[in-house]
């Protein structure tokens, strides 16, 4: 299962957006905060994420193409995919990608793409602005 949203934002935008663990608790509902040595993540990155019901567990990076994809895994299981399919240099689409045991989370990750874009076009609105 997928869940998408248009973005009237560049690409690099949403794509920073995305790697930034200190934004994950701010787009990400079912994150309160990360505890990861870096600010940004990459291929093998591993950490660990507080839900919202306050349990902490490890996370790990386990696909990561620059500018494209990363998944993970949440407590040695597979999580969600984060695709960036850019539509030239100011619109992308955002695709979450659930494993099928997951499908619940699917309003979730409405949520979480709904965030995202607001805080990607409110950038470019205060660049214009």
């Amino acid at each position: 299962m997928q869940v998408s949203r248009r973005i009237n934002a560049p690409p690099q935008r949403v794509w920073e957006i995305l790697i930034d663990t200190e934004q994950w608790p701010v787009w990400g509902p079912s994150v309160t905060a990360v505890d990861f040595p870096k600010r940004w993540i990459e291929a093998g990155s591993a950490g660990r994420i507080k839900t919202a019901i306050g349990l902490w567990s490890e996370f790990e990076i386990t696909d990561f193409e620059l500018m494209q994809y990363w998944g993970w895994k949440v407590a040695g299981l597979t999580a969600t995919g984060h695709r960036l399919i850019a539509h030239g240099d100011e619109h992308c689409e955002l695709v979450f990608e659930l494993p099928f045991i997951a499908l619940p989370y699917a309003l979730i990750c409405r949520q979480a793409a709904n965030r995202i874009a607001r805080m990607a076009e409110g950038e470019k609105e205060q660049e214009n602005g």
